[in-house]
């Protein structure tokens, strides 16, 4: 049990952004760091559903595949809310794109933060990745980015993506959303639409 003073504000982290923004990558790193339990969304559904989510894609459609998300994020939000140790959360690329999920996340206390990162470092980093489902071509890419980018500036805070990983670790934890953790002062929020 953390000391008097030391808990944190926040039980649930969300991270969201577009494909190649960092999600995995930073939530296990901030999870490592706050000593908070770690989730990957997309690892979840792939589990569950014993394929891999472009099999999921190709076999049963987005719709199916959004279906499985909305219900594994219900599930997850349902365990964090029980959950005595918080968590962070990696969701999916299209995850806050859906209203429900949105609508749910709020609904659970969650705080999302949005890891922005510029389209062309987007690229460069899903070029090379082959099992992008909605990855077809550099003209649908562009367009799916900008369907999901006024989802993304819906979330509760922005960082920039685009840096190393400890980069944008450090600007999340000077969010002020945590008390003090581990010596991490508590700083005045920036949020999305200041």
């Amino acid at each position: 049990m953390p000391p008097t003073g030391t808990t944190p504000r926040r039980k649930l982290i969300c991270l969201t952004g577009f494909m190649g923004s960092g999600k995995t990558t930073i939530g296990r790193h901030l999870a490592r760091q706050l000593a908070w339990s770690f989730v990957d969304l997309d690892t979840r559904i792939e589990e569950h559903a014993g394929l891999r989510i472009s099999e999921i894609f190709e076999r049963l459609g987005e719709p199916a595949f959004r279906e499985i998300e909305h219900e594994l994020l219900i599930q997850l939000l349902a365990r964090a809310a029980e959950q005595a140790k918080p968590m962070v959360l990696a969701l999916g690329g299209g995850t806050f794109a859906q209203p429900r999920n949105v609508e749910r996340l709020r609904a659970n206390g969650g705080v999302v933060i949005w890891l922005d990162c510029p389209i062309e470092k987007l690229l460069l980093r899903c070029a090379t990745i082959a099992n992008r489902p909605l990855f077809r071509d550099e003209a649908s890419f562009r367009k799916l980015y900008e369907e999901r980018r006024p989802f993304y500036q819906l979330a509760d805070f922005r960082v920039e993506s685009s840096v190393e990983p400890q980069g944008v670790i450090e600007q999340i934890l000077a969010l002020g959303i945590f008390e003090r953790v581990a010596g991490i002062p508590n700083t005045s929020p920036r949020r999305v639409n200041a």
